[in-house]
Parts: C-alpha cells; sequence; structure tokens
C-alpha cells in the first residue's frame, strides 16, 4: 500500500477516527486504527460498540490495508512538517513515513484480523441539516441516565421520525428533555430507536454548524450516520423506553413567563452555597410578576429574587438547583414559559409560541420547614 496525502488533512481524519479507537481491548487490531486505501483513503477506528470512518482525499498509488498503532501514527503524523506525507507498507508491513526531511519506519499489523465495521445499506436515510441535528443532541443529552445496571435504554437518546418532525428525547428518573426539528419536508418515514449516548457525545463533535445535510439510516440493529465524509455506525440500545408523553403533566394552572437569562442568572446565583458536598434545593416562591429563590445550607442563606410576567398564587416548591440550571442553559431562546400545579408536581419550560420545539421537565424535591 502506498499512498501521498496532505498533513493537514490526515491529522484531521486521525484525530476523528481515533476517538473510537479501543484503550483496552483483548482483541488487541482493535487499539490500532484502520487504513485502507482503495478508490479513496478510508481511515477507521472501532471499538465493537461504535465506529468511525473518515474518507481522506490522497494520492494512491498502490492499493491495500493495514492496521497502524494508533498512538504511536497519530504522533508522528501531527508532528511532521507542513507538507505532504508519503506513506508506504511492505508484504511484511514495515511502514515507511516521509515527509519533507524527516522520515519514520515502524511495524503495522495485518488487517485480516481487524473486524468489519457493521454494514448499515444507505437506503432509506433521513436528512436533516448539521445544525439541527447537533442542537438536537445538545439540547438533550445532558439528561440521559449514567446508571447502566438498572434501565440501561435510558443511558441513550430517543430518537423519534414521524412524517412532520424529528423527535429527540432523553431522561434520567428525576428529569426529561425534549427537542424537536420540523423539517421543510415530509420524511416518509416513521422510525423509533435509542442511540447510546456516548455515540451521540462523538457525533455532536463532528457535525458543524452549519446547513450542510447530515443523514441517518437504521438497520436491524445500528443506525448509522453520514456527515460529510465522516460517518460513524453504532448499534442501537434495546428495551422499552416507554412512552415519555405521559409523564409530562399538560394544562398546568400556572403558567409564569420568564427572560431566560435573568432567570438562570438568580438562580445560579444562589446556588454558589450548594456543592457536591452541601447539598439542598432551590427554595422556589412564585408570586405575581416575581420569583423569589433561596438556598439555606450549612454555610449561610443566599436570596435572589427574579421578574416574571403571571401569577404564581405564592406557590412554594423546591428543585435540584444543577438540573434546573441545566434546562435553563438548554432552552433556545431568550423567553420561556414555567408551567406549574402545586408544589409536588414536576416545572415543565415550554415555547411561548406553543410550537412544541422543547419541553424541559424537572421533578421537585420535598421541602423541610425552613
Amino acid at each position: 500500500m502506498k499512498f501521498t496525502c496532505e498533513k493537514s488533512l490526515l491529522v484531521s481524519a486521525l484525530s476523528i477516527a481515533s476517538r473510537t479507537v479501543a484503550q483496552k481491548s483483548a482483541i488487541s487490531v482493535l487499539e490500532g486504527i484502520y487504513i485502507k486505501a482503495g478508490l479513496h483513503l478510508y481511515i477507521s477506528g472501532y471499538n465493537l460498540e461504535t465506529g468511525i470512518t473518515v474518507t481522506v482525499p490522497a494520492d494512491i498509488s498502490e492499493n491495500g490495508a493495514c492496521v497502524m498503532p494508533a498512538r504511536l501514527f497519530f504522533d508522528i503524523i501531527r508532528k511532521l512538517p507542513d507538507e505532504e506525507v508519503s506513506v508506504a507498507i511492505d508484504q511484511n508491513f514495515k511502514v515507511s513515513i516521509r515527509c519533507g526531511i524527516s522520515s519514520f519506519t515502524i511495524t503495522a499489523m495485518d488487517a485480516e484480523d481487524y473486524p468489519e465495521l457493521p454494514d448499515v445499506e444507505f437506503e432509506n436515510a433521513v436528512k436533516i441539516p448539521q445544525r439541527e441535528l447537533r442542537d438536537l443532541i445538545s439540547g438533550t443529552i445532558f439528561s440521559t441516565s449514567e446508571d447502566k445496571s438498572r434501565r440501561p435504554v435510558f443511558t441513550g437518546c430517543l430518537m423519534e421520525v414521524a412524517n412532520e418532525s424529528i423527535t429527540m428525547v432523553a431522561v434520567d428518573g428525576f428529569r426529561l428533555a425534549m427537542r424537536r426539528y420540523y423539517p421543510q419536508e415530509p420524511t416518509e418515514r416513521t422510525m423509533r430507536f435509542v442511540v447510546p449516548a456516548a455515540a451521540l457525545k462523538e457525533v455532536e463533535k463532528i457535525l458543524g454548524d452549519t446547513d450542510d445535510p447530515a443523514s441517518f439510516t437504521l438497520g436491524r440493529k445500528h443506525i448509522l450516520f453520514e456527515m460529510g465524509e465522516v460517518t460513524l455506525v453504532c448499534r442501537v440500545l434495546e428495551g422499552d423506553f416507554g412512552d415519555w408523553r405521559q409523564f409530562v403533566p399538560v394544562n398546568n394552572p400556572i403558567l409564569l413567563t420568564a427572560n431566560r437569562s435573568r432567570l438562570m442568572a438568580s438562580i445560579d446565583r444562589v446556588g454558589l452555597l450548594i456543592s457536591e458536598k452541601i447539598k439542598s434545593p432551590v427554595r422556589c416562591k412564585f408570586g405575581e410578576n416575581v420569583g423569589d429563590f433561596r438556598t439555606i445550607t450549612t454555610i449561610g442563606e443566599a436570596h435572589d429574587v427574579c421578574d416574571l410576567s403571571g401569577d404564581g398564587h405564592e406557590l412554594e416548591i423546591g428543585f435540584n438547583c444543577r438540573y434546573l440550571l441545566d434546562a435553563l442553559k438548554a432552552v433556545p431562546e431568550d423567553e420561556v414559559v414555567l408551567e406549574l400545579s402545586n408544589g409536588l408536581s414536576p416545572i415543565v419550560l415550554t415555547p411561548c409560541d406553543k410550537s412544541g420545539k422543547f419541553a424541559y421537565m424537572v421533578l421537585p424535591v420535598r421541602l423541610k420547614a425552613e
């Protein structure tokens, strides 16, 4: 195998593909990075759960494939001069790397031992602008569960594809996050599946702040994301995610409108007395056109107020400060509606225009007497 490639392109491809290289594996080749020269140059990392493949423009003079030692090969390439890199691998898997005045000789592994990435047909792909898919992920992934022992399906995000919308939902037992995108053209699909959060984090890093298309294709057990020259494939999570809609209260009698930034600043300030060691709920009291926030811990007491629109009927309710802040940070608009019912029911954050583009629910914390 022989190829020549611009150093910057090779470094970029290696940095992306290496994110899914196994750190420690009983299959030693999975700790390497797979390189194949054919019609194009393909660079892959795979840990048996998630695989990333990057297509790289290169001048290929001899086809072939091998598995490079991932960390060493990446370190060599990124520290070479900013010129074209020539790589040649002989039949004994001796690798010759040349760039300008620099040269290296290392040993690669046989690609025959590298497991094939799952094959997902490119048919029936659902297209979505990269920016919109990234917003769906960033707006929900923080609410996934980290506990794999109880409900593994909740360690991922549910994706629901309907003809008129693409919805992503995450829950962890204490909160729920939902974001929805309405495509300009009908998807002509109906699908429901759960993607592991670890894989979605990698997808989020790859996606750009652009309207260029991304697509995803659902196979029997895997989901394939295609983003420009990068593809990511991972196994979907099995299990019953349940009907998340039945957990989100509707027709709440108390509706308050808040400026997201000002409300977030008030709660952030009273949360300064709370830490992992010193836990206490933020006490929220909603009156007429005002929100009163207070925390009391062994360190001291903090108090802040924020202007709101609407009457909270002096409702007092407590919340985990971090969960409430996470939800507010994810709201994509300047104004947000706070929907409340009583001191034991969740708060739901929804859009002012009732578009259904997002919903964030946080369960309350039972308050003790001050």
